[in-house]
């Protein structure tokens, strides 16, 4: 089973969405702006993502450029920031059991073998 971290005000969480619904693949959706992830879940998608954490944020938004940009943070105080702007995260991201995507493209999709 899949879950798609989803954002529906998004274009990009959408089309991974439809994408997801299209291939006939089980899974859940997680609205993140309305169910918050935790660190722990973040942590998780980092290592299934195999990336850090900065890869990880949307540099476009006014948050990162007004509070985060220029300025040095640990990886644990970055995480700690998404958690509570979760804006701030890359969608959609999704989640299987060994690995996670970026679905942007949502073709992306696709590398998750499971």
């Amino acid at each position: 089973m899949l879950t798609i971290f989803h954002n529906p005000s998004c274009k990009k969480s959408r089309e991974g969405l439809q994408y997801l619904k299209d291939s006939g693949r089980c899974y859940t959706v997680v609205e993140y702006l309305k169910h918050p992830v935790t660190e722990q879940v973040i942590e998780r998608l980092l290592v299934k993502l195999n990336c850090k954490v900065h890869e990880l944020i949307r540099t476009q938004e006014e948050y990162y450029k007004k509070q985060i940009r220029g300025k040095h943070f640990e990886e644990h105080e970055l995480i700690r920031i998404l958690v509570e702007n979760p804006r701030l995260i890359r969608r959609p991201i999704v989640e299987g059991k060994f690995r996670a995507v970026v679905a942007d493209p949502a073709s992306n999709i696709d590398l998750i073998r499971e």
